[in-house]
């Protein structure tokens, strides 16, 4: 780890010292990206809320960032208040149609720096038809090629499986984040994801690594909370991220205004995290 920070005496959640990590020093030139995969197969851990602010945290760092909708549920792009349902054309397209350029597909949004490729429901049908497909594993990083050089960083939100999408993101990607929710049931399947990681770094993506573990809706009322963060960083090492996510209804209420927490409550502690997690991200190397 980049060690540009500052040691306190105060401990964090994670009872390690609390680190600043500094403002990372704007970019004189963009791209190529590094590209981020945000995989859990378990849902409701936070991975969508994480894309979205991690995002644009890095967006005001000055990084482009495009974000890549990849679960058919559509709660990424129903997050900057694209309509799945409206949608003519979206990733699914990028994928199965050599016609359709994923530059045509790309929208901007709202938030400064940050375009998305939007996803609907169109994207479950892509799991069966990929199977017949040639390098079916490579259709996505494909894709992504393309655009790569105008982004500074690629963040895709993975649905929560393990099946031949997220392959298709982990195959494409240079990192993954594993965002884990602190409760005790969560951790029951980390193993099968790592094994799953690990098994595209040997035969799909050597380049493959995990950034890091990303611990979410915790509370530190409660030894719960505690007791499962304590067990994440006994598995995991400095592999946990220093950040953690505490739980807060400014997340849920952010979505239903669909825009990122950085902008809904700009001073909220929790966006003050997801500032960190960028920094910290950067510092760490897993971003520029």
């Amino acid at each position: 780890m980049n060690k540009s920070f500052d040691d306190h005496s105060q401990t964090g959640p994670t009872g390690r010292p609390l680190r600043t990590y500094p403002d990372p020093a704007p970019l004189q030139t963009h791209g190529p990206a590094r590209i981020i995969s945000m995989v859990n197969q378990k849902g409701g851990v936070g991975k969508t809320t994480s894309t979205i602010n991690l995002g644009a945290a890095l967006a005001e760092c000055g990084r482009r960032v495009l974000l890549v909708d990849f679960d058919p549920q559509g709660a990424l792009s129903a997050g900057f208040g694209a309509n799945p349902h409206e949608l003519d054309l979206t990733v699914y397209n990028v994928m199965m149609d050599r016609n359709v350029d994923i530059r045509e597909v790309i929208q901007s949004t709202n938030v400064e720096n940050i375009d998305l490729l939007p996803a609907n429901i169109d994207l479950s049908a892509a799991e069966v038809q990929l199977v017949n497909e040639v390098a079916r594993e490579q259709v996505l990083a494909s894709a992504l090629r393309k655009v790569a050089h105008k982004y500074d960083v690629i963040l895709i939100d993975c649905q929560p499986s393990l099946g031949l999408l997220t392959v298709n993101a982990l195959t494409a990607s240079d990192g993954v984040i594993i965002p884990l929710i602190c409760e005790f049931f969560a951790l029951r399947a980390v193993a099968l994801l790592v094994d799953s990681i690990e098994k595209v770094q040997e035969r799909l993506n050597p380049k493959l690594q995990i950034d890091g573990v990303l611990a979410t809706m915790f509370d530190s009322r409660t030894l719960h909370s505690k007791e499962v963060l304590a067990r994440i960083i006994d598995a995991f090492g400095d592999k946990v991220f220093d950040t953690v996510i505490k739980r807060t209804v400014k997340f849920p209420d952010a979505s239903v205004s669909a825009e990122p927490i950085l902008s809904y409550a700009a001073t909220h502690p929790g966006a003050e995290a997801y500032r960190q997690l960028a920094r910290e991200l950067i510092s760490r190397g897993g971003a520029a």
